[in-house]
């Protein structure tokens, strides 16, 4: 672990508040120590079923029904059918940071759409679960707090906070700084992994959403900061090297367009997406942010240019530039024209011809 001086001071608090305070030496084990973990192997590419005329299909759905905008993104790119559900051990995973309400977390509302319709397609044992960032453990807490363990026993779903969980230690071949990645077991022994983030910005990573949504399924030892400031966002793309989710739905209701992530500026853009494609996914968010002009971390630099992407797309984790993606739209809401006008400026931004 690179050790900043911000890191090194937080750690020397963190010792001192450890001796009486139980929570701050669980902080200091997660940032400090590597966890007792068995080797396994790197998940394999999964092909996106969620596909058509070669291009990975994204929904971006408007509404003002949680319920119904997560059913229609979902129907949009193909289905849950697509995903195979039946008798499969399936997680749910939302953003739940901390304890504060969204969109700091992902809404509980959609995390309770997403786990019914997966146990309506069949899915076998059903989790949800999360690990909150290190500075806020344990995770617990948090996932009362925000709703998300109530969603959970609505739906009959396990609630999982890894870091109370065990752990596999996994080798990406092709990672160039996140080569050791302590994943949490429950997450690698998933069959079907579905993650739910939701819209923010970021004063490390630029922004937050599917590739930076895996950062909540590994230890502290990996967490993006734990590198040094200049490799955060390609470490944030290559942990997707050992975490690989098969569906990404995205909380949208409400977005974060400026600071981020534990607290910024939020608007109320009323959207759900969905796709199997990590990268089709930020770049799309990512016109979302820059319509909203508010982020200069976003706003100064084109989609394809944000590190995480670049990144990505080097890896080979989803789609490679505007010819892959396909993104399709519908507004549940009587005619909003500034909905229209938002998906203008997220095809240009992306670089989409409108067919």
């Amino acid at each position: 672990m690179k050790l900043t001086r911000r890191t090194a001071l937080t750690l020397a608090g963190l010792a001192a508040l450890g001796i009486t305070v139980p929570a701050c030496r669980q902080m200091l084990r997660q940032m400090l120590f590597s966890p007792d973990a068995t080797p396994a192997a790197a998940p394999l590419p999964a092909d996106n079923p969620f596909r058509a005329g070669g291009r990975s299909l994204v929904a971006i759905v408007h509404g003002d029904d949680p319920a119904a905008m997560v059913r229609r993104a979902v129907e949009l790119i193909g289905g849950f059918d697509r995903l195979d559900l039946r008798g499969r051990r399936t997680l749910v995973k939302p953003n739940v940071v901390s304890g504060s309400p969204p969109p700091t977390t992902t809404d509980p509302r959609v995390v309770h759409s997403v786990l019914e319709l997966a146990r309506t397609a069949g899915a076998g044992s059903l989790a949800v679960g999360e690990m909150s960032a290190v500075l806020s453990l344990p995770s617990r807490p948090h996932l009362v707090q925000t709703g998300i363990a109530r969603v959970a026993t609505e739906v009959g779903a396990m609630l999982l906070a890894f870091d109370e969980g065990d752990w596999v230690e996994v080798r990406p071949p092709a990672a160039e700084y996140a080569t050791s990645v302590y994943v949490a077991k429950a997450v690698h022994e998933a069959e079907r992994l579905i993650s739910v983030p939701v819209i923010k910005t970021h004063r490390n990573a630029s922004f937050s959403c599917a590739l930076k949504n895996t950062v909540g399924c590994v230890h502290g030892k990996n967490k993006p900061w734990a590198y040094g400031g200049a490799a955060w966002e390609p470490v944030v793309a290559e942990l997707n090297l050992a975490v690989r989710p098969h569906l990404y739905v995205v909380d949208g209701l409400q977005s974060m367009v400026a600071g981020g992530p534990w607290s910024g500026e939020s608007v109320r853009t009323n959207v759900i997406l969905a796709s199997g494609d990590p990268v089709a996914m930020d770049v799309v968010v990512l016109g979302l942010l820059k319509s909203a002009g508010r982020w200069e971390l976003v706003i100064g630099k084109d989609v394809w240019e944000q590190r995480q992407i670049r990144r990505a797309v080097a890896l080979g984790l989803g789609a490679r530039g505007p010819a892959d993606v396909a993104l399709v739209a519908e507004d549940l809401t009587p005619e909003d024209r500034g909905f229209r006008e938002l998906l203008d400026s997220v095809r240009r931004e992306v670089g989409l011809v409108r067919a």
